[in-house]
């Protein structure tokens, strides 16, 4: 169950670093591309998030 947590947070470092692209590339049509993963990023972690705690709570039941 930790390696699932582990992969929450490597969300949040694809986010920044997609981020980071997205910046780094502003004037390019590849800016859109980083900002629209950066946002899939973080979107996949709070739903991981939401989906741990869903799992977590059936376990003690």
């Amino acid at each position: 169950m930790k390696t699932f947590k582990f992969f929450q947070y490597a969300y949040l470092v694809f986010a920044v670093l997609f981020l980071y692209d997205a910046i780094a590339n502003w004037g390019d049509s590849k800016a859109y591309m980083s900002l629209l993963l950066g946002a899939t990023a973080v979107f996949m972690f709070f739903f991981k998030q939401r989906f741990s705690k869903k799992i977590e709570n059936k376990d003690r039941k």
